[in-house]
């Protein structure tokens, strides 16, 4: 096609070299457009409306008039074109609704745009936020124009909008992937950047340091020592007093937890109607997007995209983002061997400290769509229905229930002994003690997965702490302190259980670090902790984090009791008598027989009961959280913020049957499981 006196008149002698990237005549985009940022097609009245696009795709027999009418349909209430749903749907491929887009929008495709970076200074002519909203960005000054890379043609009037008014703009179509690879080059830096210190500095646990801890230890030993040398007595009443006393906390909201727990389960059962809101609600289908953080996950990236694509959610209302670090050549190796489905997208998190699960939940939270965001795991199994559950949920609850937990639970659970003893403490967490804690109105510790926000009140309260290792359980408390609640809903998410010793201790040492990050943050404005939760949660707080690390850590002076009963001397014999030993043992029998009775009842589902023998042996499976919390104390004073990475795929996730069609031909060996 010969170029026009425009395009000529555009072009200066250095940019004429990237002529060849445009195989068709550009136009330039009139002015006009609205002052600020509407996702929406073009105006149905304008020539190029979803109506001519339609008629192309028809006319080239590309789809069907079955097609249209399922696709407008579906589009109902989105801010998508007709093109966009189609392709979500699988009713056409992306080159076949981009080479009709040309056409129809009479644009150019670009050719190099894998080969050539954006001009970064024009990454000040359009923020961030709007490139990624409108899938366009700023990619090469042509003459006095500007190349604007696009895959969203249908919102160029809105992305014209956004540019300086006197810019003479040139619009390219190209691939939904080369566009974000073109808006990670542009905007990934000062994004990561903004990725790492998001969550108020006032909340974070980025300021705190090693050193700190190890003073305040330090102190806290020598006042031991110093108690022990000039008044021995006294250190040993403060010392088991505190374990007695941490002890009796512990087992005292366990107690509350079951009770709340079981009279709400009683209720369920005997009332006639429904009690879970879900069930009566009307069809709420907004579109929800699901961040997946992967880091070395190559064994397990296919089953989790034939996990994915099992969900029963309408496909152009998902929004999947797979984060990958830069460095990780073997994931991003395994998702090329991936046909990835067209709600799928890979967003790279670019280098940078700390290099820890929320700073990638926090970058990939900028190119979300859905405003409900999820997370999952690399092993994630979950319900078919969970995202259908969970939307409905959302639409029948106050607005200031910003979170919804679902349950964890093990497909590997009969792997070995420990994995079977894990899969007792998931149940008992996820089925008693969380649901315990929201109906006694204290703040709910979130699991690392299947975590469902508002997206508003999550960019609200500053999204994650990159640098609490736990990133969890510290955004349930701050979900708390700033009004939201938290509730758990009745859908479960399968995962892989660490079935290894060491695995698990690094894990849950980890989670124990981040647990005590938590409270040491939050505990350096205790006055302003109290405000902001009331008096109530604030008690709470300190038994659900403090008291729960201390009590594994001072369990060792429990377990002393029991030489007692073989006459052995004990340090407690100065203040107790044969009697008191005795009561001591009875309450300590009744905190075995509360755990005992917490693990039966929370293993009562029908797939659970082949491990409910277990909860017998669980005071033994106690003893690596012991071992577990003294690394982290470790841990917080030498590598406060180093994330000891779970590999996955070890205990038999990797043996799960793949769905083929996410197989390329030829990409992956059967040994990963393919049908």
């Amino acid at each position: 096609m010969p170029r026009t006196k425009l395009w000529e008149d555009m072009m200066d002698d250095t940019s004429k070299s990237l002529a060849p990237a445009i195989v068709q005549e550009p136009r330039l985009m009139a002015d006009g457009a609205p002052a600020h940022i509407k996702l929406q097609h073009a105006d149905p009245t304008e020539a190029h409306s979803d109506q001519g696009l339609e008629n192309l795709l028809l006319a080239r027999r590309i789809i069907t008039e079955a097609d249209v009418a399922l696709a407008r349909q579906a589009q109902g209430g989105l801010n998508l074109s007709l093109g966009e749903v189609l392709l979500a749907r699988g009713a056409l491929s992306e080159r076949a609704l981009q080479s009709v887009q040309a056409e129809h929008y009479a644009l150019g495709q670009a050719a190099i745009l894998n080969d050539t970076l954006p001009d970064p200074d024009l990454g000040a002519l359009l923020p961030a936020a709007d490139a990624i909203a409108l899938g366009a960005v700023p990619w090469r000054r042509m003459g006095t124009a500007i190349i604007i890379a696009t895959a969203r043609p249908d919102l160029m009037t809105a992305l014209r909008a956004q540019m300086p008014a006197q810019a003479r703009l040139i619009f390219t179509l190209a691939p939904r992937a080369q566009i974000l690879k073109l808006q990670l080059a542009l905007y990934g830096a000062a994004l990561a950047r903004v990725a790492e210190t998001r969550a108020p500095a006032d909340h974070s646990c980025r300021t705190w340091h090693g050193s700190r801890i190890a003073r305040w230890m330090v102190l806290g030993g020598l006042f031991i020592m110093a108690l022990a040398v000039t008044a021995p007595k006294m250190a040993v009443a403060f010392i088991f007093g505190c374990a007695f006393f941490v002890f009796a906390c512990n087992m005292a909201l366990k107690i509350a937890a079951f009770i709340q727990t079981r009279q709400a389960d009683r209720r369920a059962q005997y009332t006639a109607t429904p009690t879970d809101r879900t069930t009566q609600a009307k069809p709420f289908l907004p579109v929800v997007t699901l961040l997946v953080p992967l880091y070395k996950e190559p064994e397990v990236t296919p089953i989790l995209l034939s996990n994915l694509t099992k969900l029963t959610y309408p496909a152009e209302r998902l929004d999947v983002i797979l984060a990958i670090e830069a460095d990780d050549t073997s994931t991003r190796s395994a998702l090329a061997r991936c046909n990835l489905p067209p709600w799928v997208r890979v967003v790279q998190v670019p280098q940078g400290y700390p290099r820890t699960k929320p700073r990638a939940l926090n970058f990939a939270l900028n190119f979300a769509k859905g405003s409900i965001v999820g997370i999952y795991d690399a092993e994630d199994r979950p319900d078919r229905d969970q995202i259908a559950r969970i939307t409905q949920h959302f639409a029948n609850v106050p607005h200031d229930v910003a979170c919804l937990q679902g349950r964890l639970d093990y497909y590997n659970s009969s792997h070995n002994a420990l994995s079977r003893c894990f899969t007792v403490e998931y149940a008992t967490w996820f089925r008693v003690i969380l649901p315990g804690f929201q109906r006694l109105g204290l703040f709910v510790p979130l699991g690392g997965t299947t975590v469902f926000l508002r997206r508003d009140a999550l960019e609200h309260i500053g999204a994650w702490d990159a640098h609490n290792v736990t990133e969890d359980a510290e955004l349930g408390l701050r979900l708390a302190r700033h009004g939201y609640r938290t509730e758990i809903v009745e859908t479960t998410t399968f995962e892989e259980a660490a079935a290894a010793i060491p695995a698990w201790i690094r894990q849950r040492a980890r989670w124990q670090k981040g647990h005590l990050m938590t409270w040491l943050a939050a505990m350096q404005r205790p006055r302003q902790l109290w405000h902001d939760l009331g008096t109530w949660r604030f008690i709470g707080v300190h038994v659900q984090l403090l008291c729960a690390m201390l009590g594994f850590a001072m369990a060792p002076l429990l377990w002393s009791i029991l030489v007692k009963p073989f006459g052995v001397w004990h340090p407690l014999d100065t203040f107790l008598t044969p009697v008191h030993y005795g009561v001591l043992g009875m309450i300590m029998m009744v905190g075995f027989g509360i755990s005992l009775a917490l693990g039966i009842y929370a293993t009562r589902a029908a797939h659970l009961r082949n491990v409910r023998f277990w909860a017998i042996v669980m005071e033994f499976y106690h003893i690596l959280g012991t071992l577990s919390v003294w690394r982290a104390v470790v841990e917080m004073l030498v590598s406060p913020f180093f994330w000891h990475k779970t590999q996955h795929g070890q205990f038999g996730a990797a043996n799960t049957p793949v769905d083929p069609s996410i197989i390329k031909v030829g990409g992956w060996p059967l040994a990963l499981g393919a049908r």
